[in-house]
């Protein structure tokens, strides 16, 4: 489920297979411009990167019916 396009269309310039970027990568990345922005929170890189998956996981089980 984590491989869903984030932006489904007919790319004829890509090749087979390729998608770009997926749903939970475009959640992930939302969720990291949320984090690094906000001044009180304390983290390194690594640790945001792997909050910002956190969400994304779970904003892909709130899509699940």
């Amino acid at each position: 489920m984590s491989n869903i396009p984030a932006f489904p269309a007919m790319h004829f310039d890509l090749s087979e297979g390729e998608h770009g970027m997926t749903l939970r990568d475009y959640f992930a990345a939302k969720a990291m411009q949320a984090l690094i922005s906000e001044p009180s929170l304390k983290a390194s890189m690594d640790e945001f990167a792997h909050r910002a998956y956190q969400i994304a996981d779970i904003m892909m089980e709130e899509r699940q019916p």
